[in-house]
C-alpha cells in the first residue's frame, strides 16, 4: 500500500489557533509579541479568560434530527454569517503592512464585522474599500473633544454602522513587559486617522496618559449621540450594575471586556459575570463577550451564558503575522468551522436556540436561561446537571452575602438616581386591582339576594329632606386657590366683550392651520406603521385601541428630540402624556411623597405648575426673578433656606426659553450655573419649553441637552409646535429609580404607573396626528415651524414697534411705563404705575376694547402687582397695531385716574 508524505508541520497550515500564535510568535520581534501578547500586572486576569472557557463543558446530544446547523445571526438589525466579529485592536500594520485592510476583506468573506481600532494603521477609507461586511468604530474618548468628533465623522462618512466606546480606560493599565521593553512604535507606524501633528503616538502608554480623558463619566452617552446617529455601545462592562446604568443613559449595546486583561490585574474572566449581566440585559440591548476565545466551541459557550455574539481579537493578529490576510481569514475560518461542528454534536440548529442547557460539568449546578437581545423567550429544555465555571450557589453562603438592602451610593455619585422609597407611595402600591366581572371568584347571583337589593324604584324622600348640598370649606382646599380662578376670570371677559382685542391668550396663530391637514398626517403615519411591516390588524388595533399606557409615538418623539433639541432620549425614557400639564401632574405626584418635600419654582411662572401642585398638597416656594431674568444665586439661596425650615427642596421648575408669563430667556452661564447647583445640592430640574421651537433665531441648548447627571426632567408639548387641540405632550425621565433590593428602572416607567390611574393613555388619533406631523417634517419641527416662527418673530418686533411708537422713551420714563424685550416666545411684559388687577381688566375692557392679563395671576406669593403680560402670537401686525393703541389710550387714562400712585416699585420689573 502506498501514500503521500505527511507534509511537515511548517508546510501545512495551522490546525488551531494555538498553532497560528505559536507561528506569529517566530515571526516577530519579542517586543512587538510582548506588545499584543501582554497583558496588566502580573497577567493573572490575562490567564483567567483562557481558564474560564477550558473549564466550559457543553453537553452532547445524540438523535436530534437537527442536521445542517446555521450559525448565523442578526445583531442590531444586520445579518452576520456567524456570532462573531473582529476585536478592535491597534495597529495591525506591526503584523503586515497591508494591516486593517486586510482583515476587513479576511472578514468580510467570513461574513464577520470588523471593529476598527481608534488607533487603526490604515485610513477609515481604506478600511471601507476593502470591506464588504460592517465596520463599527472603536471610540476612545480623548481629552480634546474635536479630535473624538472629527474621528467619528471620518467613519461615518466612510460608511461605518455603528460606534464602540471603550469605557475602561480612565488610564492604560500598567503592562509589565512594554515597561520592561521600553516600547516604542516604529518610525513608519502610526494613528492614520488621528492628526498626525499634535501629538506623540511612538510610546502608546505616554500618549493614553496624556491624551485619553480620564474624568468620563455616564454623560458621554448623551455627547456620543450629540455628535452622531449610528448605534452606540459601551466596551468595557464587568457589572449587572453598570449594565442597567448602561441601558438607561440609552446605549444600543453592551460588550462584556476586561480588555483582554490588559487593565485591572485581578479582575474576574469575562465568561465568569457574563451570566448576572446577561440576566439583568435581559435582551434590552445587544450584547457581546470578548476576551479567552480561542475555540469554535467557545463561541457556543459564550452563548449558552446569555451572550449575542462575541468578539475575536489576538488570533486574528496571529494570522496577520503568518499570512497576511489569509491568515486572517484562516484564523476565522478555523474558529467558525468549530462552531459549526461544536453546534452539530450539541443538536443545537441555530444560534438562537443556544441556551444554558448546553452546558454541563462536575459542579452539577443548574445555571438560568437567558433571553437573546431582541427576541423572543428562549424555548423550554431539560435545566442542565452541570455548569460550567466554579460557580458557588449564594443560598450556600453566609446568609450576609444575601441581603438585599440598597447600596449605599457614594456621595459623588454623579446620576440624579431615586429611590424608590423616595416615591409618592402610589407607584409602590401593590393592592391588588378590582377583578373583572367574569374572574372565577367565588360570586353570588343577585336573584339569590334578598328583593331590596334589587328594588329599582327611586327611594320616597321625606317632604321636608333637604338637598345634598355641599359646603366649600369642606372641599380640598385647592379648589378655594386663587389660582384656578385666574383664567376663568379671563375667559368671563373674553365672553362679555368679544368685539375687544385680545392680548391674553398665548394661542398658536390660526392661519397656519389648514383643516384637512389632520387627515393627512393621520393617513401618513398609517401609512408609517405599514412600510414598517405592521399588519392591517396592528394598525387597526394601534388606531381604535387605547394602546400602551407610556405611549405608542416614543420612537419617532425621541428621534425628534434627537434632531431638534440635541436631546438624546431612548424611547424607554419618554412617556407621552395628555399636554404637559398631565406631564406635569405625574412627576410631582411621583416626586413629591414627603410633607417636607417643597417645590421651588422660577416666579413668575405659568399657572399650571402652581395649580398642580395646590391639587396634589405640594408646598411652594417662589424664587423670583430679576429684572434681567432668574439669577441662579436666588435658587441655592431659596435651597439653603428651605434647609433651615427643615424641609427638603425636591425639584425647581423653570422655563429657561421665552419663559411664560415674562417672556425672558436664560444666559448659557445661567443654565450651565443652573445644572451645577442642581448636582450640588441634589435638586431635579423640572424643564418646560413650549416656545423654542416656533421662536425665531438660533435658540440656546435646552438644559436636558446640556444634562449630564440626568438632572433634568423634560417637560414637552406639541401644542405651540403642531396644535393645541391634539393635546399631546411628554416626558423625558431617564433617571434611574432603585428599590430597596437594588433593581433600577427609570422614572419614565414609575410616571406611567401613576397614568395608567389618571388618563389611562394619551388618545391613540391625537398620537397619530402628531406622528404623521413628526413624519412629515423627518422630526425636525424647528423646519416645519419656519413660516411660524417667522411670523411670531414679526408679531413681536411689531409689538415693540408699536409700544415705542406710542410711548417714546421720555414719555415712559415720565410716566413710570416699561417693557422687555423678549427674544422670541408669545409674551412679552409691561410694567405699569398702578395696581394691575381684575378691576383694571374690566375698565380697559369696557371702556378701550383691549384685554390683557394681570401679571399678579402668575405670582406664586405677592408680586407682580403692577404688571401685566402681551401675548402677540394670536394677533395679526394690524390687530397688533390696532391694540396697542387701544392699550396706551387705556393705560393714560388710568395713569390720570385719582388715586393713580405712581411708578412700578422693583418686585414688578
Amino acid at each position: 500500500m502506498t501514500g503521500r508524505t505527511a507534509p511537515s508541520g511548517a508546510s501545512r497550515p495551522p490546525l488551531s489557533l494555538d498553532e497560528y500564535a505559536e507561528r506569529a510568535r517566530t515571526r516577530l520581534g519579542p517586543e512587538i509579541w510582548d506588545f499584543i501578547e501582554g497583558g496588566a500586572g502580573e497577567e493573572r486576569t490575562l490567564a483567567a479568560n483562557r481558564a474560564a472557557f477550558d473549564r466550559t463543558r457543553l453537553s452532547p446530544r445524540v438523535l436530534t434530527g437537527v442536521g445542517e446547523c446555521d450559525p448565523s445571526t442578526t445583531v442590531l438589525g444586520r445579518r452576520w454569517g456567524a456570532p462573531v466579529a473582529v476585536a478592535p485592536m491597534a495597529y495591525h500594520t506591526l503584523m503586515h503592512p497591508d494591516g486593517e485592510t486586510a482583515t476587513a476583506r479576511a472578514a468580510g468573506a467570513a461574513g464577520l464585522p470588523l471593529v476598527v481600532s481608534t488607533f487603526a494603521g490604515r485610513t477609515f477609507a481604506e478600511i471601507a474599500a476593502a470591506a464588504t461586511s460592517p465596520l463599527w468604530l472603536q471610540v476612545y474618548c480623548f481629552r480634546d473633544r474635536d479630535t473624538t468628533r472629527r474621528l467619528i465623522e471620518h467613519a461615518e462618512a466612510a460608511g461605518f454602522e455603528a460606534l464602540v466606546l471603550t469605557v475602561d480606560t480612565p488610564r492604560l493599565g500598567r503592562r509589565l513587559r512594554d515597561l520592561r521593553n521600553d516600547f516604542r512604535l516604529p518610525p513608519h507606524i502610526t494613528p492614520a486617522n488621528l492628526p498626525a501633528d499634535e501629538a506623540d503616538y511612538s510610546s502608546p502608554s505616554e500618549h493614553g496618559r496624556t491624551g485619553l480623558d480620564p474624568a468620563l463619566d455616564w454623560s458621554v452617552i448623551a455627547w456620543l449621540r450629540s455628535v452622531s446617529r449610528l448605534p452606540v455601545l459601551v466596551k468595557g462592562v464587568m457589572t449587572a450594575e453598570d449594565a442597567r446604568r448602561a441601558i438607561a443613559a440609552g446605549v444600543d449595546g453592551i460588550v462584556v471586556s476586561n480588555h483582554g486583561g490588559r487593565q485591572l490585574d485581578g479582575a474576574p474572566a469575562t465568561l465568569d459575570v457574563l451570566a448576572p449581566i446577561a440576566a439583568a440585559v435581559d435582551g434590552r440591548c445587544a450584547l457581546l463577550l470578548d476576551g479567552g476565545v480561542r475555540r469554535g466551541r467557545d463561541v457556543l459557550g459564550a452563548l449558552a451564558l446569555g451572550a449575542d455574539a462575541v468578539l475575536l481579537g489576538r488570533p486574528v493578529l496571529h494570522g496577520l503575522a503568518v499570512a497576511g490576510g489569509a491568515g486572517a481569514a484562516g484564523v476565522l475560518g478555523l474558529v467558525l468551522d468549530e462552531l459549526s461542528e461544536a453546534m452539530t454534536l450539541t443538536g443545537t440548529a441555530t444560534v438562537a436556540d443556544a441556551d444554558a442547557s448546553l452546558l454541563a460539568g462536575p459542579e452539577d449546578t443548574a445555571p438560568a436561561r437567558h433571553r437573546r437581545s431582541g427576541g423572543a423567550p428562549l424555548p423550554d429544555r431539560p435545566e442542565p446537571t452541570g455548569t460550567a465555571t466554579a460557580t458557588l450557589h449564594k443560598e450556600n453562603l453566609h446568609r450576609s452575602v444575601t441581603d438585599t438592602s440598597p447600596p449605599t451610593p457614594p456621595a459623588n455619585t454623579p446620576t440624579a438616581g431615586l429611590h424608590k422609597q423616595d416615591l409618592h407611595r402610589s407607584v409602590t402600591d401593590t393592592s391588588p386591582p378590582t377583578p373583572p366581572a367574569n374572574t372565577p371568584t367565588a360570586g353570588l347571583r343577585k336573584q339569590d339576594l334578598h328583593r331590596s337589593v334589587t328594588d329599582t324604584s327611586p327611594p320616597t324622600p321625606p317632604a321636608n329632606t333637604p338637598t345634598a348640598g355641599l359646603r366649600k370649606q369642606d372641599l380640598h382646599r385647592s379648589v378655594s386657590d386663587p389660582v384656578l380662578d385666574t383664567m376663568n376670570f379671563l375667559n368671563e371677559i373674553t365672553g362679555r366683550f368679544p368685539d375687544v382685542v385680545s392680548f391674553a391668550p398665548g394661542r398658536p396663530y390660526e392661519e397656519f392651520f389648514d383643516k384637512d391637514e389632520i387627515l393627512e398626517h393621520i393617513r401618513r403615519y398609517l401609512d408609517h406603521l405599514a412600510a414598517g411591516g405592521a399588519s392591517n390588524e396592528a394598525i387597526r388595533t394601534a388606531l381604535y385601541q387605547y394602546g400602551p399606557t407610556a405611549g405608542q409615538i416614543r420612537e419617532l418623539i425621541s428621534d425628534s428630540l434627537r434632531a431638534d433639541e440635541g436631546i438624546d432620549a431612548p424611547p424607554g425614557a419618554i412617556v407621552v402624556t395628555v399636554g404637559a400639564q398631565e406631564g406635569m401632574l405625574l412627576a410631582l405626584r411621583a416626586l413629591f411623597a414627603d410633607p417636607g418635600d417643597v417645590l421651588l419654582v422660577a416666579s413668575p411662572c405659568y399657572v399650571g405648575i402652581t395649580g398642580a401642585a395646590s391639587l396634589l398638597g405640594v408646598p411652594v416656594h417662589p424664587v423670583e426673578e430679576r429684572t434681567d431674568g432668574l439669577d441662579v444665586a436666588d435658587v441655592e439661596a431659596a435651597v439653603l433656606a428651605e434647609r433651615a425650615r427643615g424641609r427638603r427642596p425636591r425639584a425647581f421648575y423653570v422655563v429657561p426659553d421665552h419663559s411664560n408669563p415674562s417672556g425672558n430667556t436664560m444666559s448659557r452661564r445661567a443654565r450651565e450655573e443652573l445644572l451645577e447647583l442642581a448636582a450640588r445640592h441634589d435638586l431635579l430640574i423640572l424643564e418646560d419649553s413650549p416656545y423654542r421651537l416656533v421662536s425665531p433665531g438660533v435658540q440656546l441648548p435646552t438644559l436636558k441637552s446640556m444634562d449630564h447627571a440626568r438632572r433634568v426632567i423634560h417637560l414637552g408639548s406639541y401644542s405651540k409646535s403642531v396644535f393645541p387641540s391634539a393635546r399631546v405632550g411628554f416626558v423625558v425621565a431617564d433617571q434611574p429609580v432603585r428599590d430597596p433590593s437594588g433593581a433600577e428602572t427609570l422614572l419614565a416607567d414609575e410616571l406611567a404607573k401613576i397614568k395608567s390611574m389618571v388618563t389611562v393613555n394619551t388618545p391613540a388619533l391625537s398620537q397619530a396626528a402628531v406622528a404623521g406631523a413628526l413624519l412629515a417634517c423627518g422630526g425636525r419641527l424647528t423646519e416645519r415651524n419656519a413660516v411660524p416662527a417667522k411670523h411670531y418673530g414679526e408679531a413681536l418686533r411689531v409689538t415693540l414697534e408699536q409700544l415705542d411708537r406710542h410711548f417714546p422713551e421720555d414719555v415712559r420714563d415720565r410716566l413710570g411705563i416699561g417693557w422687555n424685550r423678549p427674544s422670541g416666545g408669545f409674551f412679552l411684559t409691561v410694567r405699569v404705575p398702578f395696581p394691575a388687577d381684575n378691576a383694571a381688566l374690566l375698565r380697559s375692557a369696557e371702556d378701550h376694547g383691549v384685554i390683557w392679563t394681570p401679571m399678579a395671576y402668575f405670582y406664586p406669593g405677592p408680586g407682580g402687582e403692577r404688571s401685566i403680560r402681551l401675548s402677540f402670537s394670536y394677533l395679526s401686525p394690524a390687530e397688533i397695531e390696532d391694540g396697542i393703541a387701544r392699550l396706551a389710550a387705556f393705560l393714560h387714562a388710568e395713569i390720570e385716574r385719582p388715586g393713580a400712585t405712581g411708578p412700578t416699585s422693583g418686585r414688578d420689573t
